[in-house]
């Protein structure tokens, strides 16, 4: 589709959107207050579901646990899916938001939490619902098939394996594009996209380090694992630091370091959870091998009674968007949104999105919608304090609804509008 058209068919549904845009904004603030933890995306599955349902689409639902697709044939022409993941974060929220999530559920440890949607998922639920109704309202001025997807599981990486794994292939037609965006920390109003690799690989472990447990005030009869834990943690730090080349990028993080319950107690064993990120398969693969090399010998260093015991939480692959179909995304924001689209740079954050893409064999592509109040990221630029702008993940993280609602739903919109003749 050329560039005018694209433009064309914007500017004839902007009024429509600016009419959405309340219906909207009560859709979203009411998942907002209702986040559900991955995989338990019930509610919110429900909510997209009847949502397609009424607005004519062939909706299928329970794929993959809780995901749903929805279907529109409008004539021939190719198939685009949009995706957006539903999933929410065990963490409690603090941003003072009038609409804040109060919610707290048990995590699958049994443990309970507070959950919220401080990664931004609400926001990618309700653009895919209002693009699904505007496509379906609109349809005079498209031609193809819309295939829309509400993928669960997201945040703990399981989520688009599960749907491909409970026979998506073979159940729905193979897309010609896939299409995904996420809200994040950026000037409100504005969308990054690049070309090839834009996310990290993404990696996550459980580490158990075994000790000798002992009364507090005989350390001599134990093997500290605390000890032991600590020592890791630190030398951990120092692959990235001294065996990975400075050209390189990579991050590796110990979120979580458990050990014990009481002060005078040294306990039978530690744990660590720990979380890379990478841009090449090289570096990955050596980090996972540094990483065990280092715990084993930290442990016998300890005179540990056991070697360690190492559990694979989660693992992304990288999102490497498809260069000529970047280039038809790029065309069309510029049409779109001028100088507010941009050449970003890659972030070290991970998603699973590209993993529909490379099953299925077919080009997809990924966005930024920024998310902050303008305002004050262009005051955090010029000071050069972007750092200190809560990020997706911090239970401080709140995106501004306007224009970030409207400037997500066009850029889906946009998107999508490139490849429908």
């Amino acid at each position: 589709m050329e560039t005018s058209q694209i433009k064309t068919i914007n500017h004839n549904m902007d009024s429509f959107i600016d009419q959405l845009l309340p219906e909207l904004e009560a859709i979203y603030k009411d998942i907002h207050q209702h986040p559900e933890l991955s995989m338990q995306e019930t509610r919110t599955a429900k909510i997209a579901a009847d949502y397609l349902n009424k607005y004519g689409f062939d909706v299928t639902t329970g794929v993959g646990g809780t995901g749903v697709v929805g279907l529109m044939q409008n004539g021939a022409g190719p198939i685009v899916m949009l995706r957006a993941d539903m999933d929410a974060l065990p963490v409690k929220e603090d941003t003072g938001l009038p609409y804040a999530s109060t919610k707290v559920a048990r995590d699958p440890e049994g443990v309970e939490v507070g959950v919220s949607h401080v990664c931004g998922h609400d926001l990618h639920v309700t653009w895919l619902m209002g693009a699904a109704r505007l496509f379906s309202e609109h349809r005079d001025q498209w031609e193809g098939t819309l295939m829309a997807v509400f993928q669960p599981g997201e945040e703990i990486g399981r989520g688009a394996q599960s749907m491909i794994d409970d026979g998506m292939m073979e159940r729905f037609p193979r897309p010609d594009i896939i299409l995904g965006q996420h809200v994040m920390v950026g000037e409100s109003g504005t969308v990054g996209y690049r070309s090839g690799t834009i996310l990290a690989a993404g990696n996550s472990m459980k580490v158990k380090l075994f000790g000798r447990g002992a009364h507090g005030s005989q350390p001599q009869t134990s093997v500290d694992p605390v000890v032991m834990a600590a020592a890791t943690t630190m030398r951990l730090q120092t692959i990235v630091s001294r065996e990975i080349a400075p050209i390189e990028n990579a991050v590796l993080t110990v979120g979580a370091l458990q050990a014990g319950t009481k002060e005078n107690i040294i306990p039978e064993d530690a744990t660590l959870k720990l979380n890379i990120r990478t841009f090449n398969d090289g570096v990955k693969d050596h980090i996972l091998s540094a990483v065990k090399r280092i715990c084993c010998a930290e442990c016998a260093a300890s005179n540990a009674p056991r070697d360690p015991e190492y559990t694979e939480l989660d693992s992304y692959p990288l999102t490497e968007n498809d260069a000529k179909a970047t280039a038809k995304v790029a065309q069309a924001f510029a049409a779109e949104f001028g100088n507010k689209a941009y050449e970003t740079q890659p972030a070290s954050a991970s998603e699973d999105f590209s993993i529909f893409g490379r099953n299925w064999k077919v080009p997809y592509v990924f966005w930024f919608v920024g998310g902050t109040d303008p305002a004050v990221f262009l005051e955090a630029k010029k000071k050069s304090q972007l750092n200190t702008i809560p990020s997706n993940h911090s239970p401080k993280f709140a995106p501004v609804i306007h224009p970030t609602l409207k400037t997500g739903l066009q850029a889906m919109i946009t998107a999508a509008a490139a490849w429908f003749n």
